[in-house]
């Protein structure tokens, strides 16, 4: 199955999938991506992101968490989180969560295999369709903690989405000892920069909102943060002296539930 029934346009899940050196893409998309690298360094901010999720997952596993909950995940390749928890320790359970069916479809051919990882097909900002998705209902033990991954699904919900409450309503729902992994589009640091990556995910149709450091520490309420707290994502727990072309244009962060 095509994972977009349009193939004459980009998609954002498989344009992350070419950024990231998967094979799930179209020409189209590989045209269109090629022709943003020459304006803005997409690729590396996508792969910057993707470096910081596997750090903040290996923490988790490392603190005893064993079940995932990926929201807003697109295709589920090139290094992505099921990959990462079970190369550690095979026992951990994923779900992705996807709103677009075709991606969807495609994910699920994909993990067809693997009895531990599934997508389920549901808007982010419907927690409850989320959690009692059939997915997460068979392979998630939400009375146990859970690690909530929104890694660059936030700047998609506009302010009338309500994000910080979004995320309020998961936080609801997580048992205590549960972890919560976090990026955000900013333009705090480099907002030319920003505003071109802004005009480049508008041309695929799924606009994005950059918020500042002060907009997103609301969605984190009633979260503690480990060291070293909401920072540029290449700044947590990163390797010092590593400098991107696409620094500072997120921050991110790994929060607690007490």
């Amino acid at each position: 199955m095509s994972i977009n029934g349009d193939a004459e346009r980009p998609n954002v899940a498989r344009l992350y999938d070419y950024y990231l050196g998967g094979a799930h893409n179209f020409a189209v998309d590989r045209e269109f991506a090629e022709q943003a690298m020459k304006v803005v360094p997409t690729a590396e901010v996508v792969q910057g992101v993707r470096a910081f999720l596997r750090r903040a997952v290996r923490v988790c596993v490392a603190n005893g968490i064993r079940q995932f909950l990926d929201l807003g995940s697109g295709i589920p390749t090139a290094g992505n989180v099921h990959e990462v928890a079970q190369q550690v320790d095979p026992t951990c359970r994923v779900v992705y969560v996807d709103n677009e069916p075709a991606t969807v479809a495609h994910g699920r051919t994909m993990l067809r295999d693997n009895p531990t990882a599934a997508v389920a097909e549901a808007d982010v900002r419907d927690s409850g369709a989320v959690l009692c998705s059939p997915e997460v209902r068979s392979l998630l033990d939400l009375s146990r903690p859970v690690a909530v991954l929104m890694v660059g699904i936030l700047p998609h919900l506009t302010d009338a989405d309500r994000p910080a409450a979004v995320v309020a309503r998961y936080r609801a729902a997580m048992a205590p000892g549960s972890h919560l992994v976090l990026t955000h589009l900013t333009d705090d640091v480099r907002p030319d920069l920003v505003a071109k990556l802004a005009g480049v995910a508008a041309e695929t149709g799924t606009p994005v909102v950059a918020r500042s450091k002060a907009g997103i520490e609301p969605m984190l309420a009633g979260f503690r943060l480990l060291e070293p707290g909401l920072v540029p994502t290449a700044r947590w727990r990163g390797e010092d002296g590593v400098v991107s072309a696409a620094e500072g244009v997120s921050y991110g962060a790994v929060g607690v539930r007490d």
